[in-house]
């Protein structure tokens, strides 16, 4: 009696030891500090700092992010809470991220158990020669079914496989950056509901599937079929509602939640095949999904595809549409590498040193990629009747890069684009390793998973350690990445803050090496230029002309990025404050350089406008400029506040009067009522 229940709850046991051994691995990361994005969306971005809990902070905590058009504000919201609660101090907001990364390895050990009792061949045999994984209605309510049911044994057996998925998903260190890199809080946030999503829907299946094989005349099946309340209904019910809800709901996180349809099609696909327990179509199934992803597909092809065919579109990224999709083969393939056989310098964190493919032998393992995806899809088709589960792995892998992977003008390569997909790879994997029948080579298989499960432990632990530190990172991602600008980039950077712009500082000297490396590196932005000069000026040391040279050249180069826009932003700022002494014609020439690419961004504008106004004391320019960046940016309302500040200052009520009201429409649930107060008050003390 005892060793039956020990081995019924052996996987919720083993569960138990893996969170508190992810936590005790992430622990010393959780002391670190801010990195690249973080800044912009969190350490900069005063929407996110709410001084009191108020609907209109709220709103404007929710709607604050620069991160992207959709504005993110689940996340948003989250961001501010955290700061409400704990300040800018980043080990709260880590901590928060961490207890998000084992919420989801828990949600990842509920879906694999639900899968393996919806799997109808799997690699489990039950004495009586079906499987643990017999039939999709295996136990309703607790009581086995007519088909045969996997005996207690082996149920504990599918709990340890679900537990050793979800401890090694915890544990990869391709993951790690979606815990400890703060802003990508969005990623995990956003597969929470995916996960929950996919859980849901199996379950929901799984009922509509015992409750037809419970009711045995036909007639009455049809009939309960009908019926709203019946069984089966409400297990539909739960489908589709697991795969909207939750979709609607992460998108409020990141865009990545609009997957969950394609993964949830998956599934249906390789373990339901859209069929009812008599094995006919089940129409309701099929139109679901034509209607929540098939229908929404179309339209969104339809509204994205002018814009991706526009040059203009890609003129920030050094690579077009068909470079990025020969690219990918080789990233996606990296991929895989980096999730099951990683290495330290293969998780870098920065990738930018990565080299585009220009054709398919350029490089030349751009086709051998190809060819390697290509068997992967073939040997998930060969695997979908004989290891559905081994095949559902490879399919949920390789569409969770269709959004990220394909034709979207992103940047290459990101870890954290992997946080779902690498719970595909070991879907695959991981059942073909743990279990002992009925294939051979068993001790060595499972060998093989114990050297996986320590390498994956170990190498998670050294790069949480090396987070835990600002400087320690940063010199242990530049050792790692030697050939990558930003890695070398956010060493100079760091070493800079060490310094606290003392000229005596040893960190001072140690911060131009990195710099004027990641400066002369190919493919490299302003940003190692913007560093130094900035650094100089702030201590009142000399500027080469090879820094600002080398600026402008980049800028006249190509169209400015995100990146270049914040280094022109900061230089701006610092100028502002009189902090910075900087040459202003040198300043205009940047700009000029910036601005003289079609279709320029709305915040490039602004900010020219800002250091005409405030810097060169050019208030025509600095409103000209406010103005563009308006038009270009209608509902952005910092641009139209600093509009309206311009002209209350050179006494232009008419038009500020205007634009007030324009502004009262941009309020939505009081988040500028502060903002509009002061303005009234700049408009009475005219």
């Amino acid at each position: 009696m005892i060793l039956a229940y020990l081995r019924r709850y052996a996987g919720t046991g083993l569960l138990v030891v893996a969170l508190l051994l992810v936590s005790a691995i992430y622990w010393p990361g959780l002391s670190g500090g801010w990195l690249f994005d973080d800044y912009p969306n969190i350490v900069d971005n005063h929407g996110v700092q709410p001084s009191e809990v108020s609907i209109p902070a709220l709103v404007r905590a929710a709607l604050s992010s620069p991160a992207s058009d959709f504005k993110r504000p689940l996340v948003s919201l989250s961001f501010g809470a955290n700061y409400l609660a704990g300040g800018l101090d980043p080990y709260w907001m880590k901590l928060t991220n961490l207890v998000i990364h084992l919420l989801n390895g828990l949600l990842v050990f509920v879906l694999v158990r639900v899968l393996l009792q919806s799997t109808r061949v799997g690699p489990l045999p039950v004495r009586d020669g079906s499987s643990i994984y017999a039939t999709s209605s295996c136990r309703t309510e607790g009581s086995p079914s007519r088909t045969g049911c996997a005996p207690t044994g082996q149920d504990g057996r599918a709990g340890i496989i679900a537990a050793l998925i979800a401890a090694s998903w915890m544990l990869l260190p391709i993951n790690l950056t979606a815990v400890l890199y703060v802003v990508q809080r969005m990623e995990s946030m956003a597969n929470l509901f995916v996960l929950l999503g996919l859980i849901g829907y199996v379950v929901g299946r799984r009922r509509m599937l015992a409750a037809s094989i419970l009711t045995p005349s036909p007639a009455r099946r049809e009939r309960l079929a009908l019926d709203r309340f019946s069984p089966e209904s409400r297990g539909f019910t739960l489908c589709l509602l697991s795969i909207t809800v939750p979709t609607a709901v992460g998108l409020l996180a990141k865009e990545t939640a609009v997957m969950l349809p394609l993964y949830a099609l998956l599934v249906e696909w390789m373990l339901f095949h859209f069929r009812t327990s008599t094995d006919r179509r089940d129409w309701r199934i099929i139109g679901s999904f034509l209607f929540v992803l098939v229908l929404p597909m179309v339209i969104g092809l339809g509204w994205l595809l002018p814009s991706l065919l526009k040059p203009a579109t890609w003129a920030t990224r050094d690579f077009t549409m068909g470079m990025r999709l020969l690219s990918e083969t080789r990233v996606i393939v990296d991929y895989i590498r980096w999730t099951l056989l990683p290495t330290l310098n293969a998780l870098s964190f920065y990738h930018d040193d990565f080299r585009v493919s220009t054709g398919l032998l350029s490089p030349w393992g751009t086709l051998a990629c190809l060819a390697f995806l290509v068997a992967l899809v073939a040997l998930m088709l060969w695997l979908r009747t004989r290891q559905p589960l081994a095949a559902l792995g490879i399919a949920l892998f390789l569409g969770c890069q269709l959004l990220t992977g394909t034709v979207l003008p992103l940047e290459l390569i990101y870890e954290h684009r992997n946080y779902f997909a690498s719970f595909g790879l070991l879907l695959t994997i991981m059942p073909l390793l743990a279990v002992s029948r009925p294939l051979s080579f068993a001790r060595s298989r499972q060998v093989l998973l114990g050297g996986l499960l320590l390498c994956w432990a170990t190498l998670t632990a050294l790069t949480a350690y090396a987070w835990g530190s600002p400087l320690r990172l940063a010199e242990n991602l530049a050792s790692r990445a030697p050939q990558s600008p930003r890695a070398q980039y956010e060493l100079g950077r760091t070493y800079i803050i060490y310094s606290k712009y003392d000229p005596s500082s040893p960190f001072t000297q140690l911060a131009y090496a990195p710099l004027e490396r990641s400066a002369a590196l190919p493919n490299s932005s302003i940003l190692p230029e913007q560093a130094l000069i900035f650094m100089n000026s702030r201590m009142h040391l000399a500027l080469k002309d090879t820094w600002w040279d080398s600026l402008i050249t980049k800028l006249k180069a190509h169209a400015p990025g995100v990146q270049d826009e914040s280094s022109l932003g900061a230089l701006t700022q610092c100028a502002r404050d009189e902090q910075c002494d900087l040459p202003k014609q040198r300043m205009v020439d940047a700009y000029h350089a910036a601005l003289s690419h079609p279709n320029p961004s709305s915040r490039l504008l602004a900010m020219y406008g800002d250091y005409a106004w405030n810097v060169l004391g050019n208030r025509t320019l600095g409103e000209q400029m406010t103005v563009e960046a308006m038009r270009n940016g209608p509902n952005e309302p910092a641009y139209r506040i600093t509009l309206i500040r311009m002209m209350v200052a050179q006494g232009q009520r008419v038009e500020a009067d205007e634009q007030l009201r324009e502004l009262e429409q941009l309020n939505i649930g009081g988040r500028l009522d502060s903002d509009m107060a002061n303005l009234k008050k700049l408009f009475g003390a005219q």
